[in-house]
Parts: structure tokens; C-alpha cells; sequence
């Protein structure tokens, strides 16, 4: 599903070089739920930004669900993104002036599907994602935990093969945190490829493998062992 190989990622300024990335070596499998830990400022959401093809690589091999993407323009990685990757953010990233409806619908009409279509698939995640009847809100008017569940519906509603969050839990009390990573929990559980940047070992505990990062590299990646057993039972 995604294959990284000897990535670096280095931000010049005309003062400074600062290497974000060094040599990261990275396999996530079709169905795995991979958790990516460590200090602020490791490199963390620079490799995530990288994978949701939203910053391109200095040097190095990345290749999603087969394709070598390295080295394309931002239209052909905004192609592949649309096709490929949803994203769940921190900040949920919800457009206040549009009601839930809307904000779940807006991916599907930059992907330019027919109304009747994007209306069925709407009503088809939020009934999912127990939302039906918020549906007609602004986000303003939701709480921190419905506010995430609209943004998973976004991320979702494309069906696609790799869902990246980032900190997806950060803003939330610890119910609507838990809410959340039981949602991710489900989702998982159903075949869907996830990718999560957390700073929580709770929320970490909740995925199949963790990686845990230091001065932009990978210092040890580790199953988790009673999650791996839950899903081969």
C-alpha cells in the first residue's frame, strides 16, 4: 500500500538547511492501522504531509498502492490524492458557513459527481456515522466529538484506500476522544488502511503497529502484540 525508501525531506532558507527527514524506511501494508509517535518537532506530521502527497520529498523513493509519486507536479499529486487518501485533522477543518451536509459533500463535487450520487452517498455515511440527524447543523452548533465524526464522513466519503489522521483526538475531552478511536477502532475493523500521527500512548494503543520518531528518524517500530491478536482471532 505505501512503500518509503531512503526518503529525506530538507527545508532551505537562505540562513539555515534543516533537515526534516533522514533516510525513513517505511512499508504499511492494505488493512494495517499504524500509529506514529514521538517528541514535537520529530518529523512526524512532515512524513505524514509527505504520504498525503501535500509536500513532495528531497531525495529518495515513495511509491502508493504501487505508484511512484516522488518527483510528480501538484497536479498529478492532487489526482492521486483525491483518488486515494482522506484525511482527518486535529482541527477538524470544517467550513463553519456550510452545514454538515455541505461540508460532507464538498469532496464529491471537486471529484465531480452527479448530485443524486452525492446526495445517496452523503445520507449513507452520516446514517453510518450516526450524523443523519445533524445534517442540517453548522458546526458551530455540534460538539467537539460530532464536529470529528463529520470530519471522518469528509475523509470517508470518496472511499478511500489510505485514511490519515492527525492527532485526530487533540481537541477532544477524553469521552469524545475515546468516541473517536473507537470509530477509527470500527473502521479498521472493516478492511480500512489507517495512518495516525499522535502524541498519546491511549490513543496509540488502539493500532496494530507503532513507530515511534526522533530528529526525523525512525527509532523503533513495534507490533502491538494484543491488538494484532484481537484482529487474527
Amino acid at each position: 500500500m505505501i512503500t518509503i525508501k531512503d526518503l529525506n525531506r530538507v527545508f532551505v532558507t537562505e540562513e539555515v538547511q534543516t533537515r526534516a527527514l533522514n533516510n525513513i524506511n517505511l512499508d504499511i501494508r492494505e488493512g494495517e492501522f499504524v500509529s506514529i509517535m514521538g517528541p514535537s518537532g520529530c518529523g512526524k506530521s512532515t512524513l505524514l504531509n509527505i504520504i498525503g502527497l501535500l509536500d513532495d520529498i528531497t531525495s529518495g523513493s515513495y511509491q502508493l498502492v504501487g505508484q511512484e509519486v516522488s518527483g510528480m507536479n501538484e497536479k498529478q499529486r492532487s489526482q492521486i490524492r483525491k483518488a486515494n487518501i482522506g484525511f482527518i485533522f486535529q482541527n477538524f477543518n470544517l467550513i463553519d458557513e456550510l452545514n454538515v451536509f455541505d461540508n460532507i459533500e464538498l469532496p464529491l463535487i471537486y471529484n465531480r459527481i452527479p448530485a443524486e450520487e452525492r446526495k445517496k452517498r452523503v445520507n449513507e455515511i452520516a446514517e453510518k456515522l450516526n450524523i443523519v440527524h445533524r445534517l442540517q447543523h453548522h458546526p458551530q452548533q455540534l460538539s467537539g466529538g460530532q464536529q470529528q465524526r463529520v470530519a471522518v464522513a469528509r475523509a470517508l466519503i470518496n472511499n478511500p484506500k489510505v485514511i490519515l489522521a492527525d492527532e485526530p483526538t487533540g481537541n477532544l475531552d477524553s469521552t469524545n476522544g475515546n468516541e473517536v478511536m473507537e470509530l477509527l477502532t470500527s473502521l479498521h475493523a472493516s478492511g480500512a488502511t489507517i495512518l495516525m500521527v499522535t502524541h498519546s500512548p491511549h490513543d496509540a494503543s488502539f493500532s496494530q503497529k507503532i513507530i515511534t520518531m526522533k530528529d526525523g528518524e525512525i527509532l523503533t517500530e513495534k507490533l502491538n502484540q494484543k491488538t494484532v491478536d484481537v484482529f487474527q482471532s
